[in-house]
């Protein structure tokens, strides 16, 4: 019983932690849930991270939200989950309640303003440090058609303007292709 609730506090801090660092969106939380859940303490794999990110990403609300749920329930199980995903609400909700209660200050303050683009670049460094990182899982499963898919997305994107929700569903698409072909062929 108590190795459960030292669980259950350490979900708790960890998320508030990481719910309260964390700007820029669902896709930042990911580095950090890598450093403290897989790093830190092994409590899951590089692998699992990975998948929990995709299933976070394609459920229904906020992929932090989801992520952290996703993280406490393979820790701590349902409890768990329930515990990070309360911990990973809390910050942004004081943080929210207290600017829009002080909004027009907020936005008028150039240091506020100055702040809020410092953070507009870590947030930058951050997702270039999870591209760089899921590249690399791709390219160690040494397929052509995954590795060839990462430059030829930021082609589709940057350069021809196509929208990234119709990327994702095409690479989908080949993804599940490539793996029907694979079983058939096994047959």
């Amino acid at each position: 019983m108590k190795e459960i609730i030292k669980k259950y506090v350490w979900l708790l801090a960890v998320n508030l932690f990481i719910s309260a660092f964390t700007f820029g969106g669902g896709y930042i939380v990911v580095p950090m849930v890598r450093r403290f859940f897989v790093v830190k303490k092994q409590h899951f794999t590089e692998e699992d991270l990975i998948n929990m990110a995709a299933v976070a990403q394609s459920t229904p609300g906020a992929i932090a939200i989801n992520l952290s749920s996703l993280a406490g329930y393979k820790v701590a199980g349902i409890g768990g989950a329930f515990v990070s995903c309360i911990a990973a609400l809390i910050p942004p909700l004081v943080i929210l309640t207290f600017i829009s209660a002080f909004y027009k200050i907020f936005f008028s303050n150039t240091i506020v303003t100055a702040a809020l683009k410092g953070m507009q670049a870590g947030v930058a460094a951050l997702m270039v440090d999870l591209i760089a990182d899921m590249c690399s899982i791709i390219l160690k499963e040494k397929s052509f058609f995954l590795s060839a898919m990462i430059p030829l997305s930021f082609i589709a994107n940057f350069v021809l303007g196509i929208n990234v929700a119709l990327i994702l569903l095409f690479c989908c698409f080949l993804c599940i292709l490539q793996v029907f072909l694979k079983k058939r062929e096994r047959k």
